[in-house]
């Protein structure tokens, strides 16, 4: 018996947990799912290493995965000088060894892809998962280290990204589209993950990646004591913003007196989605490049039961853009401030915080948690190295827009992975 429940964010209906469930089986609008711990206290009580992710007790898993450390969380004095805030905090997920920051790809993808192993039953089926990069480098790593089978589906472009992942085995597969987007991705490992022998990872849906992020807001509370009054991601699917928000009430129900803080999610433009479907607005084809590529989830969890929307209205949050110039701008002067490069989604995070500074959204004195969601990546690489990452499989990107191709398509690749 694992030591919390899943509860249907529509329903209620609770389910015992078999380390794959991503649903309710009850009929009804989509909605996600959400743990309920036994636990009443922030920390395991089987001590983890220090540092370890797995430090936190509210995580839905049974065993920990070496080699899996926690983000870190500290002031940010210099880049709130620099910005007009007194209290700025920030949680740091990447490779910056002077404040113990020790992710293996250098971001907080490696959050994700530990928890979501460590809840997965003995003897699972192949994990299919799509990514825009930083996720497939994370559970790439992540599956070597534990020995989990993992077929990963990116974009073309997505693949120079995965070299950030040391080392390859022979349980870990990477599929590309060929001249793709993210949803193109999306829609390959959906239909993959559909298949026998194969189980999709899940995204938002699977609460292991949401409470694995969760451990953001969990690192700033207990190093501060405090839920700040604001807090500031760039997202894309905004699995991490939903997590915080869930982690947040989490600590309410467990006797924290403060306010749910409120979120402030930002994208880049020009392709922004979840900005769209927060203001009422029709996303329009991409129409040009992106500082940020990983932001670009055209088919976010907004509407569903227990997703963005819900979190924004609950906290009284809302989501802003930055432009390309704008991400660099904040991507330089974070590296100026703290002394460690910090990657581009970041950058928009840190961009979008600026703005709101600037238009009085965000009082000088109000405590904010600035998620910083990759970083220090450029000494992480200089360091260790790069591996370069050959594709087990190309599709092309014609075969992922025709139903009856995507079917074909898929079959090939579950056949060629099992081969």
């Amino acid at each position: 018996m694992r030591a919390y429940r899943l509860v249907c964010c529509a329903c209620g209906t609770e389910y015992d947990d078999d380390g794959l469930r991503l649903a309710c089986d009850t009929p009804h609008e989509p909605s996600l799912l959400r743990t309920v711990y036994q636990a009443s206290g922030l920390h395991a009580k089987d001590p983890a290493p220090a540092g370890s992710v797995f430090r936190f007790a509210w995580l839905p898993v049974v065993r920990a995965i070496p080699g899996s450390p926690g983000p870190v969380a500290c002031r940010a004095e210099e880049l709130g000088r620099a910005l007009g805030l007194s209290d700025l905090w920030i949680s740091f997920s990447g490779h910056w060894p002077e404040r113990g920051a020790l992710l293996p790809t250098g971001t907080f993808k490696d959050l994700e892809a530990g928890v979501v192993l460590g809840r997965l039953p003995d003897d699972p089926p192949v994990l299919v998962l799509a990514s825009a990069g930083n996720t497939a480098a994370a559970f790439a790593a992540a599956c070597v280290r534990e020995g989990a089978r993992c077929l990963i589906v990116v974009p073309s472009y997505a693949v120079g990204a995965v070299s950030a992942a040391a080392g390859r085995a022979d349980g870990v597969g990477l599929v590309v589209v060929e001249g793709g987007t993210y949803d193109d991705a999306i829609a390959l490992a959906e239909a993959v993950g559909a298949l026998d022998g194969f189980r999709p990872e899940g995204g938002i849906r699977n609460v292991g990646r949401r409470d694995g992020l969760a451990t953001c807001l969990l690192s700033v509370f207990e190093a501060s004591g405090r839920l700040p009054r604001h807090y500031v991601q760039a997202v894309g699917s905004g699995a991490g913003a939903v997590a915080a928000h869930e982690a947040a009430g989490r600590l309410r129900e467990h006797g924290c007196p403060d306010p749910l803080p409120r979120l402030l999610l930002c994208q880049n433009a020009p392709y922004a989605p979840l900005h769209d479907a927060w203001h009422g607005r029709r996303t329009p084809a991409p129409a040009g490049p992106v500082v940020a590529p990983e932001l670009t989830n055209g088919r976010p969890p907004f509407a569903v039961r227990g997703g963005v929307r819900e979190a924004l209205v609950e906290s009284g949050g809302t989501v802003v853009v930055a432009g390309g110039d704008e991400a660099r701008h904040a991507m330089a002067l974070f590296e100026r401030a703290e002394g460690v490069d910090i990657e581009p989604a970041a950058g928009v995070a840190l961009a979008g915080l600026a703005k709101a500074v600037r238009a009085g959204r965000i009082g000088t004195d109000d405590m904010v948690l600035l998620n910083i969601t990759g970083g220090g990546r450029r000494r992480l690489c200089a360091g260790s190295g790069t591996v370069p990452v050959r594709p087990d499989l190309s599709v092309d990107v014609v075969e992922t827009r025709d139903p009856a191709l995507l079917e074909i398509a898929a079959k090939s690749v579950a056949d060629a992975f099992l081969a």
